[in-house]
């Protein structure tokens, strides 16, 4: 395994050279595109999300709460979605990339090239992230099963095969997960364009019947509900909070999409529809008092329901294969981050860089979404599990978000504070009233992310202590050199390449290897892979190539952390910086390392931490399968680590 030389922290600070990204045009393309990757999630609330509000007053609210159970979700959507994340949070791209990693990287980047670097910062990205895949797991499970729920108002005969059929569909998306969706997903934008269309015309139908929902406008109804109703409140807002689930998939997504599609696509048509199905909704609760069952079926006429279900059913397909796909580029970025241990990564698009396979992720995910849908059974259930994770990775943002207002923006205090104090307030709110949940469920992903977070802390903290051994037990490369120099090493016909996880031109692994066989090859290359918290790595500073000796060259090949890393392409164009070796018939060398307990008083690591480092370390993929490197022309040696 060669993962340590691919060094996320390289001890210095990288330059600015990359031009801030521009801004993608809005064309109907972009804006179709939009619907189908970001706005699953947040579109197929209305499926569960009202229903869930209702149930939390217990049932029949009257029309003065009712509007302001609508109030407080008209004004969450608005200050959360379209004020915060469409204007706030996708200001705050690195390099035109969004998502929690990588608003992490760019705010302690900027810390640390002020001497300021922050755990704290850290930790929060981290933990964020890890809280993602938890979401990942239950978006799936409770919008398919909102989604076949439906059948009940049609008839009550077929309740018994909701959940079987819920898990069959889940079964069927994972399991496809490895064919890509380059051919389906140009379905997913009409898909959901319609679904959208539909729910608006469905929330106009309801609005005919009391157009006094309109009041709703007004946020002192919304107020007034929660002065009313005192600490209890807070129950109704975790219901609240599921009309805002996936707000984080419009920043995660704004490399692939755009800021501008997805502003255009939110205040188009995303925001509108949303507002009039839950308006209709709301109409029609208060024009039927004694209404039962999800008000969003019944919305529709008798004739229309079975459609619904199967638009519905798509749409919340739609929106789980957006999380999914999420979850693998997340786990792509926290592997080039170093926080990861190595995964296998496929490709399964010629043509989109983003549509990627991560069979591990997949599996596990799988695992996961199908107990819990199992163990839960409805959605009403599994709403109690749902809000927990997203709340708490939104208020970890919000603190991120600050630090980039101050180190990136450059914001006055008082102006930061301000701005970033009243999405505080309303992310506080939220995630006190998840927190009444944790008896419901909501602990699962909680104790999920802190798992994963202890994963990741634990991967990192492994691979520094492995570095420094490392670089501690490195031979003096003067005298190897001097005997280089002075033709006292013998050369013989052939191309080596030696992978230098220290960084250093001569690493001790070549020594060694002159050692034991008495000779070294003709041509040379030592090897040092670098991920940088970038991105993207400009092609000017992809490749550094330095002279050791005659024939003996040291390539520093640098990548971004969105990058693909290919070392034999990243290799081949180091010739243009005066490496000529040909790599058509070249060995590369490489150290398996085995992780031992090291004697005590000299430990790096706690046992307990160490343990779970060294399963991580020897099941991560070896470097051909995640650099790209030759197989058959790939020799490992083995040593052992002590830590």
């Amino acid at each position: 395994m060669a993962d340590e030389e691919m060094a996320s922290e390289t001890g210095e600070e990288p330059p600015e050279t990359q031009s801030p990204p521009k801004a993608r045009p809005v064309t109907p393309a972009a804006a179709l595109a939009a619907l189908g990757i970001v706005f699953g999630d947040l579109g197929t609330s209305p499926l569960y999300t009202f229903q869930t509000i209702v149930d939390s007053v217990g049932g029949h609210p009257g029309p003065q709460a009712a509007i302001g159970l609508l109030s407080l979700v008209v004004w969450a959507l608005i200050i959360t979605i379209s004020v915060k994340y469409c204007v706030f949070v996708m200001k705050a791209d690195h390099n035109g990339e969004g998502g929690i990693l990588a608003l992490m990287a760019l705010v302690t980047r900027r810390f640390g090239s002020r001497g300021r670097a922050s755990g704290a910062l850290i930790a929060m990205g981290l933990f964020g992230a890890a809280l993602i895949y938890g979401d990942g797991m239950i978006t799936p499970a409770i919008s398919v099963l909102s989604a076949l729920e439906g059948v009940d108002v049609v008839t009550k005969v077929l309740a018994p095969y909701v959940v079987p059929g819920a898990l069959v569909i889940l079964l069927l998306l994972f399991a496809a997960q490895s064919r890509g969706t380059a051919t389906i997903g140009r379905f997913f934008g009409p898909v959901m364009l319609l679904w959208f269309i539909v729910i608006a015309i469905l929330g106009i139908g309801g609005i005919l019947r009391h157009p006094a929902v309109f009041a709703a406008i007004d946020p002192g109804y919304a107020f007034g509900f929660m002065v009313a109703h005192g600490w209890r409140s807070f129950i109704v807002l975790g219901g609240v909070f599921l009309a805002i689930t996936g707000g984080e998939a419009l920043y995660a997504d704004m490399g692939h999409i755009g800021r501008s599609p997805i502003r255009a696509s939110w205040y188009g048509l995303v925001l509108p529809a949303l507002l009039l199905s839950y308006a209709g909704q709301t109409a029609l609760l208060m024009a039927e008092p004694g209404l039962t069952g999800n008000p969003f079926f019944k919305l529709a006429p008798a004739w229309a329901v079975v459609p619904l279900v199967v638009l519905a059913t798509l749409a919340t397909i739609i929106a789980s294969q957006a999380i999914i796909t999420g979850a693998f580029s997340l786990t792509r970025q926290a592997m080039q981050l170093g926080w990861f241990p190595g995964l296998v990564i496929r490709q399964t698009s010629d043509e989109e860089y983003g549509q990627i396979y991560v069979p591990f992720v997949n599996w596990a995910m799988m695992a996961g979404t199908l107990a819990l849908t199992w163990g839960f059974g409805s959605s009403a259930k599994l709403a109690g599990a749902y809000g927990t994770a997203v709340s708490t990775t939104m208020l970890l943002t919000t603190a991120l978000l600050y630090n980039a207002m101050r180190d990136v923006w450059r914001w006055s205090m008082p102006v930061s504070l301000l701005v970033s104090g009243v999405f505080l307030l309303v992310d506080l709110g939220f995630f006190a009233a998840n927190l009444l949940k944790l008896a419901e469920g909501g602990w699962i992903p909680l104790a999920l992310g802190a798992v994963l977070f202890m994963i990741m802390t634990t991967w990192h903290k492994g691979i520094l202590a492995v570095r420094r051994k490392l670089s501690e037990q490195e031979d003096k490369p003067e005298l190897f050199l001097g005997d280089l120099l002075a033709g006292r090493v013998r050369r013989v016909p052939g191309t080596a390449v030696f992978l230098s996880r220290t960084g250093t031109a001569i690493p001790t692994m070549l020594v060694r290897h002159v050692a034991q066989m008495g000779a070294l090859q003709e041509s040379v290359v030592t090897l040092s892979l670098v991920f940088e918290q970038m991105p993207r790595v400009s092609p000017d500073r992809r490749a550094k190539v330095d002279l050791v000796a005659d024939n003996f060259w040291h390539v520093t090949v640098r990548f971004g952390f969105m990058e693909v890393p290919n070392a034999f392409v990243a290799l081949a164009s180091a010739r243009e910086h005066g490496c000529t070796v040909s790599l058509d018939h070249a060995v590369f060398f490489g150290a398996r390392d085995e992780v031992v307990p090291a004697p005590r008083g000299a430990r790096r690591l706690p046992g307990w931490r160490r343990a779970i480092f060294a399963f991580m370390y020897r099941n991560a993929v070896r470097a051909p399968d995640r650099f790209d490197l030759p197989a058959d022309r790939f020799l490992e040696v083995g040593r052992q680590v002590e830590l």
